[in-house]
């Protein structure tokens, strides 16, 4: 991983760290799940610095003895990335709806910072390209791609791609595949035990098991990190965490943590009937797939040291 790009940060002074960005802005309710504290254009007009904040307190944030912050704070970074510079910066209007399509992620093990008391101070370069528009010129797509440092060595990357419809073209949308229902497992399903999901604690599981495999069945429908916010289908970010934690669980607990990986959403995963992710371990990369009604919905890959 090239650490060059750490020199680029700065350019105009310190980035602010003293509070976050506007919630609204990186579509979160509550302000402790916003992880941006300040961004800004550089000389390139499709480059913006950012300056992030990860807590030690945060859920994610592992009870294990680990000091490495978990991969999802990186992706969820890179998320309100996606969101607060087309919202702040091309004019976005804040009451669309965004439909991330694919995202990717990469970590440099040797160059990952150990938090400290408090919180990590992280730094973003991120890049814009690909932006699409209707016809009156608003922005309906683009591909955002970030580094993120700290202490002045770059230790990751992510990117991905994000789509903005109104009202009225996400009730089309939606229209298609919605359903009603509960998420909540089958009444045969079991909960398996947080250590064997390599979790924090019981509500931070996704997955329940029965007689036929895995299940994406979220303990916490609440949880602070994973529900923000209401919604009418299963966010994104749970099928990455339910996929780590099915091949956590498969894998007896020896593949935890990956450092790389990728998601494609082909469709939108409905909250009714409960999703399948199935898994297959091919040496020290993890291909999964989530299924629901016997459709794909998504699927990717995890690496593993």
């Amino acid at each position: 991983m090239n650490t060059s790009a750490a020199a680029a940060f700065g350019e105009e002074g310190p980035l602010s760290r003293s509070r976050t960005v506007e919630r609204e802005l990186v579509h979160r309710t509550s302000v402790a799940e916003v992880l941006l504290t300040d961004v800004r254009p550089t000389s390139d007009p499709d480059v913006f610095e950012a300056a992030a904040s990860w807590p030690r307190a945060h859920s994610t944030f592992p009870r294990d003895g680990s000091q490495r912050n978990s991969p999802l704070v990186l992706v969820e970074t890179l998320r309100q990335l996606g969101l607060y510079v087309p919202l702040r910066f091309h004019g976005v209007p804040a009451a669309r709806h965004a439909i991330i399509s694919d995202l990717h992620f990469r970590l440099a093990p040797e160059n990952e910072p150990t938090a400290g008391p408090g919180a990590t101070e992280v730094t973003c370069l991120a890049r814009v390209s690909a932006v699409r528009r209707a016809r009156d010129r608003t922005v309906t797509g683009l591909r955002l791609d970030a580094t993120f440092a700290a202490h002045g060595v770059t230790f990751g990357e992510a990117g991905g791609g994000v789509r903005f419809v109104d009202g009225a073209g996400y009730a089309a949308l939606r229209s298609r595949g919605a359903r009603d229902g509960a998420g909540a497992p089958r009444a045969a399903a079991r909960r398996p035990e947080p250590a064997a999901l390599t979790v924090n604690h019981p509500q931070d599981a996704v997955l329940a098991e029965d007689a036929d495999g895995l299940l994406v069945a979220p303990a916490d429908p609440l949880h602070p990190f994973l529900f923000d916010h209401p919604g009418d289908h299963v966010p994104g970010m749970v099928l990455l965490e339910a996929a780590r934690q099915a091949v956590a669980y498969r894998s007896g607990g020896a593949l935890a943590r990956p450092y790389a990986g990728r998601l494609r959403a082909v469709r939108f995963t409905e909250l009714a009937p409960a999703a399948r992710v199935l898994c297959a371990r091919y040496h020290a990369t993890c291909a999964f797939r989530v299924v629901q009604g016997g459709t794909p919905t998504a699927y990717g890959t995890f690496s593993y040291p």
